[in-house]
């Protein structure tokens, strides 16, 4: 049985940082495209950030360029998200999601999903 569990998520002023992290039982992150995708309220959920199983590669939407880094520990089976200068827009419930294909910021496109972490960010 697949499990994704998020943890990380909380309060922060605007500017800060925090760690997200998604950690995996069931499935090997090494052969899977991990993603993050996000959900405000009254919001579609949106691709935040992904990282293929073929060569690392990663893909991030436009507004958090420069800001999230996606990486993975294969050793602990965990997928991060860091998110640097966080502003009140990245206020949302993220959720990690994995998918044995190439990177998608479809959300119908990943087969696997946790419950998700709040993340609050206040001005």
């Amino acid at each position: 049985q697949v499990q994704l569990v998020e943890s990380g998520g909380g309060l922060v002023q605007a500017g800060g940082s925090l760690r997200l992290s998604c950690a995996a039982s069931g499935l090997t992150f090494s052969s899977y495209t991990v993603a993050w995708f996000r959900q405000a309220p009254g919001k579609e959920r949106e691709f935040v950030a992904a990282r293929s199983w073929f060569g690392g590669i990663a893909n991030y939407a436009d507004s958090v360029k420069g800001r999230f880094t996606i990486s993975r520990d294969n050793a602990k089976n965990i997928e991060y998200l860091q998110m640097m200068r966080l502003k009140p827009e990245d206020t949302a419930v993220y959720y990690c999601a994995a998918s044995s294909e190439k990177i998608h910021v479809t959300s119908t496109n990943y087969n696997y999903w946790g419950q998700g972490t709040q993340v609050t960010v206040s001005s």
